[in-house]
């Protein structure tokens, strides 16, 4: 795919979608952390749900402590892994509380030396509440940057350092909200909504859905 090609595709994206976000709920940076821990192999929808009422009690490193483990199992008992994510995250909140005065560092290697937090955490934190043009790759972004020719790679690894020298600066912001949700509802993993595609004519898929094909 020519960069050209790739300008238009985001061009596309952020006429559609001008300001796009998590769709993840969280109050404050702390909370986005939290909710961005549970979200692993679940869907945002799951972890809002048990967060609704988890983050009307708990805002802070301090107050996750003081609910305790057991105390915050109650609340995240319908997500998978709930357990592991239960202990990383008091044990999160309790480096938080130590080593950063209560707030949530906004550099990667602290980010990742972090109980729960991996690259692609620390990449949505960064992007999202520090507003870093990071590219944070899960399996959607993963599908949508191979499919589509954008960037396309064998790992995860891979395909975010394309991502990171083929995406146009002023995209790089923003890009990985409007690929994740690209690729939740349009360019989904079973059978891709082709015909409903704005960037269907820019896609170098070969096996595109043709209309009608529902």
């Amino acid at each position: 795919m020519n960069q050209q090609k790739r300008h238009q595709i985001f061009e596309r994206l952020r006429a559609a979608n001008p300001h796009p976000t998590t769709e993840l709920n969280y109050g404050n940076t702390y909370q986005l952390l939290v909710a961005v821990i549970l979200s692993a192999q679940a869907t945002d929808v799951g972890v809002n749900k048990a967060t609704e009422k988890l983050f009307r009690k708990v805002k802070t490193p301090q107050a996750m402590l003081k609910l305790g483990e057991d105390g915050l199992k109650r609340y995240i008992r319908t997500i998978g892994l709930y357990n592991s994510k239960a202990k990383n995250i008091i044990a999160m909140s309790r480096i938080l509380v130590e080593k950063y005065h209560g707030k949530v560092p906004g550099h990667r290697e602290d980010l990742e030396a972090l109980p729960g937090v991996g690259r692609k955490t620390a990449n949505v934190v960064l992007n999202t509440a520090f507003g870093q043009p990071v590219i944070a790759v899960d399996t959607h972004i993963f599908r949508v940057a191979n499919r589509t020719g954008l960037a396309p790679g064998k790992t995860v690894t891979e395909v975010e350092r394309k991502l990171e020298k083929f995406v146009p600066e002023e995209f790089k912001k923003d890009a990985h909200h409007w690929l994740i949700l690209h690729g939740r509802y349009v360019c989904t993993a079973r059978k891709p909504k082709c015909p409903a595609c704005l960037i269907a004519d820019l896609c170098e898929y070969r096996h595109k859905t043709p209309a009608g094909d529902d």
